[in-house]
């Protein structure tokens, strides 16, 4: 993959990153800073951008969005294949809970 391909990849994952992070804001503001693991202070930052502004965000070189686990087992329960996936999944819930939101840098 060319560099100019990777950014403007990086920019539209950027953009739809920020997109989404807005409208579960809107739709409803706790549960969208469980989801996107994020604290008042940036929930509030991102409701709080204007569209110009959201787009020169999302004009980043970098990745705005991460992963926000870095345990092996978290990863492993997300991406196993097996029939109690429901329950998989209420364990990784319960695993990222506990995490503590990042505080902005």
């Amino acid at each position: 993959m060319q560099t100019d391909q990777m950014l403007d990849e990086i920019r539209d994952i950027n953009l739809s990153y920020l997109l989404l992070a807005k409208q579960m804001l809107h739709d409803d503001r706790v549960s969208a800073m469980y989801r996107l693991g994020i604290n008042q202070d940036l929930a509030d930052i991102l409701d709080k951008l204007t569209s110009a502004q959201l787009i020169k965000m999302a004009a980043s070189n970098m990745l705005l969005c991460r992963f926000r686990f870095d345990d092996r087992l978290i990863a492993e329960m997300l991406s196993n294949d097996s029939r109690e996936q429901s329950v998989s999944k209420s364990h990784v819930a319960i695993l990222m809970a506990g995490k503590p939101a990042e505080a902005v840098a």
